[in-house]
């Protein structure tokens, strides 16, 4: 296949083209661009284009730079909308929250109407500054594998085609289209970490540091995440299992393993069970390694680690869910349901608990830790304990996993 943009664009859609997909625009060079390749694709293919825009209320230009947006996209047929951002408190950074309230905004505008695949204009020169600024900050593999072309959050699959291109050539599609675009201001201002890399990028260019060679690098990365994630993967097909919702291990098998497998298992497990869409830190899942070397239990992540006997534990810490109380046929602590005969008393769910397991004299014979235990839910009638089903009192109850075996497995994958 030849190469050029509009083919980079139809690489990550063929060979089952979307029936609808969503674009992000924003009125700069590499959308408006992003947007015309997609159109010729879709007169092709026939897919349905949908375009949307985030105004984050930050300047007085954006909303001048959605209406030429909308305007572009009246020109073309296709349906536009600008969303904007109303929720910042002024507390943290910036470029941060704007994005991660942008991708939030886009997610819901999509899902709204039945979009299951957003388009984003990120190029190649994105890519390098992506990984420049990783690298500052020491990151690791997967840290410099900086964007990927595709990935599944909030529901939605984000499609990056143009990871491959440089704004330059983006540009030169667009003069040749005589299309205009916006630029904003702000990415010129020193201000910013990431103007910051794009200028120092300009001083590293003679020593062959450019666009083309970070992103090699971020592709080279990718390959050993991928290769890394896979291990790891069949690591915890054979020495993991649930139970009662914990992940137990092997320890002997455990502490043989190399570091940075050792490393992913944990992750993928306390990702898992707590539910937390960002990893903990590489720097304190080491050292909770080291400690369990040691024999001393460590919490992280809302998680607590052990060792009993020749296992290793990973299983819900219950300071987290305490307090936290939900009624019959809730999902309680975003992992279980509660299913039984409620009948007329009144009932509520809450972790078992020491004062539950206080009234479970033979719970030391299920064989696992006493966290373990604790955290697990159950069913109350006031300070009287109906059942708790995780612990072997059924009473008529059983606990039904909203996230089954392979769900464990499919985060170590992704890890």
């Amino acid at each position: 296949m030849p190469q050029g943009p509009g083919n980079a664009v139809a690489r990550h859609l063929l060979p089952t083209p979307p029936r609808r997909l969503g674009i992000a625009v924003s009125g700069g060079s590499d959308s408006v661009a992003l947007l015309h390749l997609l159109y010729d694709f879709a007169q092709t293919y026939g897919t349905q284009l949908q375009v949307v825009s985030v105004d984050h209320g930050l300047r007085a230009e954006a909303a001048q730079e959605s209406a030429f947006v909308a305007t572009l996209c009246a020109g073309l047929g296709l349906p536009h909308e600008t969303v904007h951002w109303t929720g910042w408190d002024r507390q943290g950074n910036l470029q941060n929250e704007a994005r991660q309230a942008r991708y939030r905004l886009i997610a819901a505008w999509a899902r709204a109407r039945d979009i299951e695949t957003v388009a984003l204009g990120h190029t190649l020169d994105d890519q390098a500054e992506t990984v420049l600024m990783r690298l500052a900050r020491g990151a690791g593999v997967d840290g410099l594998s900086a964007m990927s072309p595709r990935r599944t959050s909030g529901g939605i699959t984000w499609l990056r085609p143009l990871l491959d291109v440089s704004r330059l050539d983006l540009r030169n599609i667009l003069k040749r289209r005589g299309v205009t675009w916006c630029d904003d201001p702000s990415n010129e201002d020193p201000h910013f970490d990431r103007v910051k890399v794009r200028q120092a990028l300009a001083v590293l260019e003679p020593l062959g540091i450019n666009a083309e060679a970070l992103g090699q690098v971020a592709f080279n990365m990718s390959r050993a995440r991928d290769a890394l994630r896979w291990q790891a993967f069949l690591t915890a097909r054979s020495m993991a299992k649930i139970e009662r919702g914990a992940v137990r291990m092997n320890w002997r098998g455990y502490v043989t393993l190399p570091d940075e497998i050792a490393r992913r298992l944990l992750v993928g497990a306390m990702g898992w069970i707590s539910g937390s869409p960002y990893p903990p830190r590489r720097k304190s899942v080491l050292g909770l390694i080291e400690a369990l070397k040691q024999g001393v239990s460590a919490t992280a992540d809302g998680c607590q680690v052990s060792r009993k006997s020749d296992a290793l534990w990973v299983y819900r810490e219950y300071d987290p869910v305490r307090d936290m109380a939900g009624s019959i046929g809730d999902i309680w602590d975003r992992r279980w349901r509660l299913i039984g005969e409620a009948g007329s008393v009144p009932l509520h769910i809450a972790a078992l608990g020491p004062e539950g397991l206080k009234q479970l004299p033979e719970w030391r014979g299920l064989g696992v830790p006493r966290g373990v235990l604790l955290s697990t839910p159950a069913v109350w009638n006031g300070t009287n304990l109906v059942a708790a089903p995780l612990a072997g009192f059924q009473n008529g109850w059983h606990a039904r996993p909203e996230f089954d075996d392979e769900a464990f497995f499919a985060a170590v994958l992704s890890h």
